[in-house]
């Protein structure tokens, strides 16, 4: 049995979407960082001393720009702090992830960030 289509294009649920390509330059993407190794990352500050821990990325539905969960304080996962600060404020250095101005102090001055239930 063959099908003849006739008319307009169907529509899932009767709602036309539309795809706007951009270019996106693969050499320079290729460059960057997976979160796979982002997350768990160390996070260190001028002094090379350790302030952090990656423990999440994320992305809201409005601002469109990451933010890293940092892990601060605690030790063996007790007494672990969850802050926040845009992943832009982080830089990578000799394959270190740093935090200029850092201290444990600092960030377990921020105020805590709770997931989400």
């Amino acid at each position: 049995m063959v099908a003849a289509l006739s008319g307009g294009p169907a529509f899932s649920q009767g709602v036309p979407q539309t795809l706007a390509m951009m270019k996106i330059d693969t050499l320079s993407l290729a460059t960057g960082y997976r979160t796979s190794k982002v997350v768990g990352a160390h996070i260190v500050n001028e002094a090379n001393e350790q302030v952090g821990t990656i423990d999440d990325l994320i992305v809201t539905p409005n601002d469109k720009v990451p933010y890293a969960v940092l892990s601060v304080g605690g030790f063996l996962g007790m007494g672990t702090k969850y802050v926040v600060v845009p992943y832009s404020s982080l830089e990578i250095k000799d394959k270190q992830m740093l935090l200029r101005g850092a201290t444990k102090d600092s960030l377990k001055a921020l105020p805590e960030f709770k997931y989400a239930t």
